[in-house]
């Protein structure tokens, strides 16, 4: 993981072994799960070709989608907090020429400067 290895210690991370145990269906030959953020019932896993969205839909949980986004896709992407201490943070991610950018909101078991880190460390590395 060497980069993001600091960043394992915070709430809302969820292990790589288990996140290749769980999606390793979804990932292509030599692509690897390097770190996940769990936010509710949503799932975000960033591998070392993309950024893979599952989001748990319904009041069952019964329907799931699975959003792929290569990172060279990504144009820009943005964090939203009132502060240190506020409870929700907001991430958005434009991807193309799209100009509707795919938003989520977190609650304060993701530290949204660490997952921003994350993402930034892949779009402009």
């Amino acid at each position: 993981m060497g980069l993001l290895s600091g960043i394992i210690g915070n709430a809302g991370v969820i292990d790589a072994e288990k996140l290749e145990s769980k999606y390793g269906q979804l990932m292509a030959e030599g692509e690897e799960v390097e770190i996940g953020f769990v936010v509710i019932r949503d799932t975000y896993v960033f591998t070392n070709k993309r950024l893979i969205i599952v989001d748990i839909q319904g009041m069952t949980g019964k329907k799931t989608s699975y959003f792929s986004v290569p990172y060279s896709k990504i144009t820009k992407f943005s964090i939203e907090t009132a502060g240190h201490f506020d409870l929700d943070a907001e991430l958005k991610i434009w991807i193309g020429s799209d100009d509707t950018p795919v938003a989520k909101k977190f609650n304060r078991k993701v530290n949204i400067y660490d997952l921003q880190r994350v993402l930034a460390t892949h779009v402009l590395g």
